[in-house]
């Protein structure tokens, strides 16, 4: 069963809906490419039937009034809990009921041994997914607003997701009168020096003349005090630096805020796709510089070798989830820019095989080969060692399963995390034989620029 209702989005933006609904865990999936199919649509939604949590391998599933408690994988209870369906949506709607919320990078231990549990500093779930029945959904193409709802519990009823539609309906239909709130960063601080980081450089440099790895992506975190609104902050956020994957995520007890330039991966009607992004340079500031700058990011042989081994992984993760000879590299190579950055990303997809589901895909592209190296595993166990404390949200997954069996995850890198007063960030850089440990520490602050510059 699918309710959907359409409404006029002429005189309505994300932001305005999102500000108008009155519920409790909101949260906003936009992109900047929208009038583009991948981000044509923003979807937002508030008060969640249930919610999974995840924390190394106890799984904790929390109702209205019932808390349960499983000793399985959060991602194996998630395929019990949200069944796939054939649903045809009309109008391409992604999505009618579905989970939302992160994946984190250090889930992975429920599927490899990459070392023992790390210190964890951010005391955040491993897995946090909240599962609504109702979405709205915003056509940017069309100007049109979509409220979408399907059952998930067996007590839902028609009437009640009518009723919870047409709530819906009342409040975004409502006069808003918007209370201006501001928000305060102090300066950033690293929790490594630069020295510190160079050392760890030199150490993965040595890992690789040893032949252990090819390559290693180790990164460093950095965090601010914050008072005021998160959300406001995602606002500017959204402005300052647009991305494919711009997200807010209101859990209550923190808050994730990002601007994504890189899907890790996504499941449209059977098909797979994932979009390896690895080889950075900055923006110019004149046209003629950010065409220098282009032309050397695509002469850089270590970029390049990077790059390359990368879409190789990519092209292992999806084939473990793929029919055989499925496998397609669509794009290859190209340069995107950004507001601050350029990258060279490349796509790589394939056709879902029997007996597979988008959640599988996830699992086998977890965590992406940009974020860890390669061999993975092994690269893995290497972060481990020189971090030496849970990545957190940090290189795991931001996004949404649906149960007509689309999903959409973003790589969670330019993601800041709010908690308890504090904003933390993270970035790392692929190390190679012929890196440049100065130079990749370099990298790691580019990364971070959009937040470190502050949103003024």
């Amino acid at each position: 069963m699918v309710i959907i209702e359409k409404l006029e989005g002429d005189t309505l933006t994300p932001i305005s809906i999102y500000q108008k609904l009155t519920g409790a865990k909101k949260f906003l999936l936009e992109s900047s490419l929208k009038h583009e199919a991948s981000g044509r649509y923003s979807i937002i939604g508030c008060d969640p039937v249930f919610e999974l949590i995840g924390n190394g391998a106890k799984t904790t599933l929390l109702k209205a009034g019932s808390t349960e408690v499983y000793e399985e994988k959060a991602l194996e209870l998630v395929k019990k809990l949200l069944p796939m369906h054939d649903v045809n949506l009309p109008f391409g709607l992604p999505i009618n009921a579905g989970a939302v919320g992160y994946v984190g990078y250090d889930n992975i231990r429920q599927y490899e041994n990459i070392g023992p549990v790390a210190k964890d500093e951010l005391k955040l779930p491993d897995v946090h997914l909240m599962f609504f029945e109702d979405f709205v959904i915003f056509d940017h193409l069309e100007q049109s607003v979509f409220l979408v709802a399907s059952p998930l519990c067996e007590t839902t009823t028609e009437a009640s997701l009518k009723a919870r539609l047409e709530k819906r309906k009342q409040e975004i239909e409502a006069s808003y009168t918007e209370v201006p709130e501001d928000v305060q960063l102090s300066a950033f601080k690293a929790s490594v020096t630069k020295e510190e980081f160079v050392e760890k450089v030199k150490k993965a440099k040595e890992y690789i003349t040893e032949g252990d790895i090819f390559q290693v992506v180790p990164s460093q975190r950095m965090s601010a005090d914050i008072k005021g609104s998160s959300f406001s902050y995602y606002r500017k956020l959204r402005v300052k630096n647009q991305s494919p994957y711009m997200y807010y995520l209101d859990f209550v007890d923190y808050a994730i805020v990002g601007s994504s330039p890189e899907s890790l991966i996504k499941a449209t009607d059977g098909t797979v796709i994932t979009n390896p992004i690895a080889g950075t340079r900055p923006r110019g500031k004149t046209v003629e510089e950010d065409q220098a700058l282009e032309a050397d990011l695509l002469q850089d042989e270590k970029e390049l070798a990077e790059h390359k081994m990368l879409v190789d992984l990519a092209r292992n993760d999806v084939g473990k989830v793929s029919q055989f000879g499925s496998i397609a590299i669509d794009k290859y190579m190209k340069v995107e820019k950004y507001k601050h950055v350029m990258h060279i990303v490349s796509e790589v997809s394939g056709q879902i095989k029997d007996g597979q589901s988008s959640v599988d895909a996830l699992v086998s592209c977890l965590p992406a080969g940009t974020v860890s190296g390669a061999p993975k595993i092994r690269a893995m166990q290497i972060i481990y060692e020189l971090e030496g404390v849970k990545r957190g949200i940090y290189s795991g997954a931001v996004g949404y399963f649906s149960q007509n069996g689309n999903m959409d995850f973003a790589l969670a890198i330019r993601t800041m995390v709010i908690k308890d007063n504090k904003a933390y960030i993270q970035a790392g850089a692929g190390i190679v034989h012929d890196s440049v440990p100065e130079k990749e520490y370099e990298e790691t602050i580019h990364k971070l620029k959009v937040f470190l510059e502050g949103l003024s």
